[in-house]
């Protein structure tokens, strides 16, 4: 962690998941690289934090699903670099978060886990970047229901799961992202939570969150692969879903393990755009 962060933690003391992230932010902090923005003190003397903020790459701990550091740094118009959730970090590895305030074992082991992702992260590939070569140009074909117009790619490359989310298949490696669909049905979408780089995830398994002010949706991976590069663009520009889902607004791209089996329960464009023209027509509003 040669440029060190500037550590900005959720203030929830009165929640489990946010006793975590200030145990967290102090073990960051024993780190000289690394420094602690406290939010509250943020709100009201943002200037004393302006050099750590331009200096280091910030990093946003989030207790809870109310993600208040990520919606203060957003309100504040603050890039971050990375974020963790918690909540979600524990639900992935099995943990289940007590009702007490008190750290133990259980939840030092999280928090174990959780450091060592961060220093892992810096030695992966990817990360803001893509691995893999995807055109330019697509052709979709389109239904138009009131104002809207939805839009499909009929690229034979391009496959779907039944919660909308598609994968961009070449070779060993997938592109996935959400549908034309999702975003048009989510509005303006507001936060991107993305997945850890270096984790397997099986088919159907969540790679991901995005948030709108009318829901959280979680994207349902349409194929079981190591996540090798996530499109951390997303996280300070998620609008980008809403604007171009199937280009700029990829979520991730992973290494394929079993995609001969996952074909199988997946829809290729023709079988696809009946289900989304069924889709608009029963539910999008």
């Amino acid at each position: 962690m040669s440029k060190g962060y500037a550590v900005f933690p959720c203030n929830g003391l009165d929640k489990c998941a946010g006793c975590i992230t200030h145990e967290m932010a102090v073990e960051l902090s024993r780190e000289p690289e690394n420094e602690v923005v406290c939010p509250v003190f943020y709100r009201i003397a943002k200037a004393r934090y302006q050099k750590v903020l331009e200096e280091k790459k910030l990093l946003v701990l989030d207790g809870c699903a109310t993600r208040c550091a990520s919606k203060l740094a957003a309100e504040k118009s603050l890039r971050i670099d990375e974020k963790l959730n918690i909540s979600e970090e524990a639900k992935k590895r099995g943990y289940s978060l007590d009702t007490s305030l008190e750290i133990g074992e259980k939840e030092r082991r999280l928090i174990s886990e959780l450091l060592g992702q961060l220093k892992e992260g810096k030695e992966k590939t990817g990360t803001a970047g893509t691995l893999m070569d995807f055109p330019e140009d697509l052709e979709y074909e389109t239904y138009k229901k009131d104002k809207f117009v939805f839009r499909v790619p009929i690229a034979p490359e391009f496959y779907f799961n039944e919660n909308d989310v598609w994968a961009y298949v070449s070779g060993n490696h997938a592109r996935i992202g959400v549908a034309d669909f999702v975003q048009k049905s989510l509005s303006d979408i507001m936060f991107f939570t993305p997945p850890s780089l270096g984790i397997e995830i099986e088919q159907f398994d969540e790679a991901g969150t995005v948030e709108s002010g009318k829901a959280v949706f979680e994207v349902i991976c349409p194929v079981s692969g190591v996540v090798t590069s996530v499109n951390e663009k997303l996280v300070n520009e998620p609008e980008l879903i809403n604007q171009d889902p199937y280009g700029e607004g990829w979520i991730a791209e992973l290494e394929l393990t079993n995609f001969e089996e996952d074909r199988s329960l997946l829809y290729e464009f023709e079988e696809y755009f009946p289900i989304m023209k069924r889709k608009v027509e029963e539910f999008h509003v």
